[in-house]
């Protein structure tokens, strides 16, 4: 478990991170949330949507993710911060699907701590959150204290 109280985590716009997926169960803790903490080396901050694109390019940096059962296109998934960028940097435009959107609501604040800028995750920010922040769904489902998850077994 993280030794960060899980109801301490914050978005990227310093409100309380909402819940992610729990089909499939993501996030490094396994409880659904982008969340980190001293124990995640590998920031899996990023709330993005899988492409096939993006699953491509995991794996031909050593990272298979259709290893983890259930995963696959169109599933959301806790990112390692340092691995979407790297997509970012690859990609030939915003429209480039080897770079996931990206759901700022869910998207731990140490994002912006770990390489990446506001307004680099604005651009690659699904819809609507590119305009708003994460909409009606933004501070509706806040971490509960206590949550419970299996730390991610995942290569980098």
């Amino acid at each position: 478990m993280a030794t960060k109280p899980s109801n301490h985590n914050l978005n990227v716009f310093r409100k309380p991170l909402a819940l992610f997926s729990q089909t499939p169960m993501t996030g490094f803790y396994r409880d659904g949330y982008c969340r980190t903490g001293p124990e995640d080396g590998g920031n899996h901050a990023i709330a993005a949507l899988l492409t096939k694109e993006f699953l491509d390019f995991s794996a031909s940096r050593g990272n298979n993710l259709r290893q983890v059962p259930g995963l696959q296109e169109g599933c959301k998934w806790c990112l390692c911060t340092a691995r979407w960028k790297e997509a970012m940097e690859a990609a030939k435009g915003v429209e480039d699907k080897v770079v996931p959107k990206v759901f700022l609501h869910a998207t731990d604040e140490s994002a912006l701590t770990n390489g990446l800028s506001m307004e680099v995750l604005k651009k690659y920010a699904a819809e609507p959150e590119a305009a708003g922040g994460g909409g009606s769904l933004e501070g509706k489902v806040p971490i509960t204290p206590g949550t419970k998850g299996g730390i991610a077994k995942e290569t980098h």
